[in-house]
């Protein structure tokens, strides 16, 4: 329980990252870059004063899927930005929410899960949810652009393949394997952004800097910190659906701190993704009572 409780936080974290990168004037893979490495920073500023030694013998036998990882984090952010550029926010957002429905999938046939009908249905509810907040009720489900939709889809293939990557490192604690994480992932982003700008040029103003920082250590260490941690504790449909929370923090951000209306139906998608999470993650009291006996 206790593990699904930080991945929910760690997925309200991620879910209020728009909220600052709105603001910062840098491009979106920068800001990504600079989200990786901070957090890989702060996250060695921790190892150096926990004076936590490397188990070198565990990162050796995990290295080849830390660094496979590390890469797909850096392809499911850079397909995601492309997608967010080239269409509507509601379809990036859509297309990209579909990762969740490939991760209920494929954890039978990858993880040897047991499939489950009940967390199937509620993600399909927290996808139709999603679709009545994002597209208004269909009003902006159109869209303009075919690239931005495979982009997005393209992210959440990414990040399906993310999640279930990380189920098979073992034995490397939650601290060490954030850390190598996030910094593959800023190598890797830094490679790219060297690709499409050889000049290297960051450029940040006084607040781009405090906000990076900012994004850096609590949505890039803390967050990541929570994600990683978590996500090989529990099984992959409990992620696939608890994944929703993070646009419905997005969403919650935007109406109670910056003040964006809703409509009905958005309402409704958003009572809808609460009960999908809800439904799905709620044990029967025999369970909740068994569990309790045995602890």
């Amino acid at each position: 329980m206790k593990e699904k409780l930080y991945f929910l936080l760690s997925m309200i974290i991620f879910g209020a990252v728009g909220v600052f990168a709105k603001y910062i004037t840098l491009p979106s893979s920068k800001i990504a870059f600079c989200l990786s490495f901070i957090g890989s920073l702060a996250l060695l500023l921790v190892l150096l004063w926990k004076k936590k030694p490397l188990n070198r013998q565990q990162l050796r036998k995990n290295l080849s899927k830390l660094i496979g990882a590390s890469f797909l984090l850096s392809g499911n952010w850079i397909f995601l930005f492309n997608a967010y550029k080239e269409t509507t926010i509601a379809n990036a957002a859509l297309s990209y929410y579909l990762a969740p429905v490939l991760v209920i999938l494929a954890s039978p046939l990858i993880l040897g899960e047991r499939f489950s009908w009940k967390k199937a249905l509620c993600t399909a509810a927290a996808l139709l949810g999603l679709f009545l907040v994002l597209g208004n009720g269909g009003a902006d489900i159109g869209g303009n652009s075919f690239l931005g939709i495979a982009y997005g889809f393209a992210a959440a293939i990414f990040y399906a393949a993310l999640t279930l990557t990380n189920k098979f490192i073992r034995d490397l604690d939650g601290l060490t394997n954030t850390f190598f994480h996030l910094l593959f992932s800023s190598g890797f982003l830094a490679v790219y952004i060297l690709c499409l700008d050889p000049s290297w040029a960051l450029l940040p103003t006084a607040q781009d800097g405090m906000l990076l920082l900012l994004l850096g250590v609590c949505h890039g260490g803390l967050g990541f910190y929570l994600f990683f941690n978590s996500m090989v504790k529990i099984d992959g449909q409990s992620i696939a659906v608890l994944s929703y929370a993070d646009p419905l923090t997005s969403l919650l951000i935007s109406v109670l701190l910056l003040g964006n209306p809703m409509t009905a139906l958005q309402y409704a998608g958003t009572c809808l993704l609460f009960a999908a999470i809800w439904i799905a993650e709620r044990r029967p009291a025999a369970r909740e009572i068994s569990a309790s006996a045995n602890s």
